[in-house]
């Protein structure tokens, strides 16, 4: 049985409210890093967002290969590429998009600690309480019993093809396609963007 779970479009509109209250959290903390480490890829984007706002302009990268494919639940996460630059004495925190699983920033934390930092902290935009991981700070709780798989702008594409398979396979052709989207992701896909991914998917006739 294909799997098409609820999603969450996340609008450009959000990412500015999400970097807006993580940066209030950490200045009223006080506790202003002296480096931001993106968690590639998710975080990159809201790492540079953080950077702008919080005036830290030294910020390096760490990846984290999730052995899973968009929309499922699970997946195993491997470090993949270790830090981009030295932290040894630095205040760090390391940004990232959501926690899930928690998987990959569980593997970020261990990394970029063993690094040498005098502090480490983590923030994401979005947070769901079954990560194995609660991050330091957070712009917003997704609850357990309300999963969604979140699409952000920064993955929309890349969402949307393994989303749109999925839905050829239960019926193919993009009007079918779409009205799955919609009825079963939550998703409003428009038709153009389909037509976009059909170019170079087998998703069946219009």
């Amino acid at each position: 049985m294909v799997d098409l779970p609820r999603c969450r479009q996340a609008t450009w509109a959000e990412v500015d409210r999400w970097a807006d209250r993580l940066a209030e959290q950490v200045r009223s903390a006080h506790r202003i890093p002296d480096t931001l480490v993106g968690l590639t890829r998710g975080g990159w984007v809201p790492a540079r967002m953080l950077s702008d706002r919080l005036g830290v302009k030294r910020l390096v990268s760490v990846r984290a290969q999730h052995w899973g494919v968009t929309a499922t639940r699970d997946g195993v996460a491997s470090l993949s590429e270790g830090l981009s630059g030295p932290v040894a004495g630095e205040k760090v925190l390391i940004v990232d998009d959501i926690t899930d699983t928690g998987e990959s920033l569980h593997l970020a934390l261990e990394h970029v600690r063993a690094a040498g930092p005098s502090r480490v902290e983590s923030a994401t935009f979005l947070h769901i309480p079954r990560s194995k991981v609660v991050p330091t700070y957070f712009a917003e709780e997704i609850p357990r019993d309300a999963w969604v798989w979140v699409v952000f702008p920064w993955n929309y594409w890349e969402d949307l093809e393994v989303l749109a398979q999925k839905a050829a396979a239960i019926a193919p052709g993009l009007a079918s396609i779409r009205a799955n989207l919609r009825e079963r992701c939550g998703l409003d896909v428009p038709p153009a963007d389909l037509e976009r991914v059909a170019k170079h998917l087998s998703l069946g006739p219009a």
